[in-house]
């Protein structure tokens, strides 16, 4: 209790002492405001990122391998030429790798190509073609609105059947049943089949512009028979991913004939792939943050030291009354702490107010997402507490051992 009414005398002499000299301690605060606008602007588009990212990433799937010629990430032109260079995945690797592996559900291989999409006079151009199997239908998770999806049957038999993307459905036929109506698809004929329910866009990829197709008829249609392939394979769970990984590298090293000791010529991506590659990039973000806010918060804090300085010195005669009428060093100490806290406050409060605006101008005008959460609060009051007794501490113990009878003398 006595320590709290310590605390509220102090709060009373301190707001006194700013509202004596608005301007300066204003001008005091203006590094901290800048140094917190700076480490919280950033702060908060990057939890938006991390937030749009993760969102958007999760559509991959955690429990979702996909097998290639090429990694997701390729670091310089040397190693695109080693990738390019090896030999291509086959549509036979998918059958052999859903008679073999135990740890998967779902085996996919994929093609893919852009063409032009037309029905009665209507065109949808640059649709991405997907040949692929009935297995898509899990591992892509493209669930169907209307119809059906590809099944066995028509893979088999390599029937012109296609599946639509919802925004191609959309664009050939409004107010139309698509079910039943014959398309053209690069120049080829195909009867739709079912229509994917609304998926979304993943990093500026339109997934409802596609149509997809059996991948016999697509090799055929489109030359594609000369092509790498894509695999994509769907774990039983996403628990057992890592050993699904390990299971599959063992299955296309035995197809792909390599001897032990042989480097893989072939990758299996990922979704933790993206993450961490996103991550390394948000570092240097974080780092960026880190620099700025240190050295703008370190000239503040320089700032509101001075300013304390400055005011111990004209408060010199004030502060030999008051230890001349019983107050203690801990008293004159507590005095110009809080004082030293309060012009922080100030200036924490000002930066996360503007920080807050930009961020929201920032979100609304462009294409980067801005999270605003409550920990930033927090660590506004954090800034609060740790700048303000660092750079206060001294100020405040030279108040505190200021001779009483000097103090009075001083003029």
């Amino acid at each position: 209790m006595r320590i709290l009414i310590y605390a509220w005398e102090g709060i009373k002499i301190a707001f006194e002492a700013l509202r004596s000299y608005k301007m300066r301690s204003l001008l005091t605060t203006l590094g901290i405001v800048i140094g917190v606008t700076t480490v919280i602007t950033i702060v908060s588009l990057v939890q938006g990122l991390n937030k749009a990212f993760a969102n958007q990433i999760s559509a991959i799937g955690t429990d979702t391998l996909y097998i290639s010629k090429m990694p997701w990430i390729i670091r310089s032109d040397k190693e695109w030429f080693s990738y390019r260079n090896r030999r291509n995945i086959t549509v036979d690797y998918a059958k052999k790798i859903k008679q073999s592996a135990t740890l998967v559900q779902a085996v996919s291989p994929v093609l893919m190509t852009r063409r032009s999409v037309k029905y009665a006079g209507t065109t949808a151009e640059r649709v991405l073609v997907v040949g692929t199997n009935a297995d898509h239908l899990i591992t892509a998770n493209a669930l169907p609105e209307q119809g059906r999806f590809l099944m066995n049957s028509d893979v088999r038999h390599r029937k012109a059947v296609c599946v639509l993307g919802w925004d191609v459905a959309k664009a050939l036929f409004t107010n139309v049943d698509p079910i039943g109506k014959r398309i053209t698809v690069g120049g080829r004929k195909f009867k739709v089949i079912g229509v994917v329910e609304k998926k979304g866009s993943m990093f500026d990829f339109n997934m409802d512009n596609q149509v997809y197709i059996p991948i016999g008829i697509f090799q055929t249609a489109f030359g594609a028979r000369w092509r790498s392939v894509d695999i994509q394979v769907k774990a039983i769970s996403p628990a057992v991913i890592e050993d699904a990984e390990i299971e599959l590298t063992g299955i296309m090293r035995r197809l792909r004939g390599l001897p032990p000791g042989k480097e893989n010529d072939f990758a299996i991506n990922k979704q933790s792939m993206l993450m961490d590659t996103y991550k390394n990039l948000t570092n240097v973000l974080w780092a960026v943050a880190i620099g700025v806010g240190a050295i703008s918060l370190l000239v503040g804090g320089i700032g509101i030291m001075n300013i304390l300085l400055v005011s111990v010195t004209e408060r010199t005669r004030e502060i030999g009354i008051r230890k001349a009428i019983g107050a203690r060093k801990f008293d004159i100490m507590i005095q110009f702490l809080i004082e030293s806290m309060m012009i922080c406050a100030l200036g924490v409060v000002i930066g996360l107010l503007v920080a807050i605006v930009v961020a929201k101008i920032i979100a609304a005008t462009t294409p980067i997402p801005a999270a605003i959460t409550l920990w930033i609060a927090a660590l506004g009051i954090v800034f609060i507490v740790a700048i303000g007794l660092f750079f206060g501490i001294y100020p405040a113990s030279k108040a505190a051992r200021l001779n009483p009878i000097e103090a009075l003398r001083y003029e």
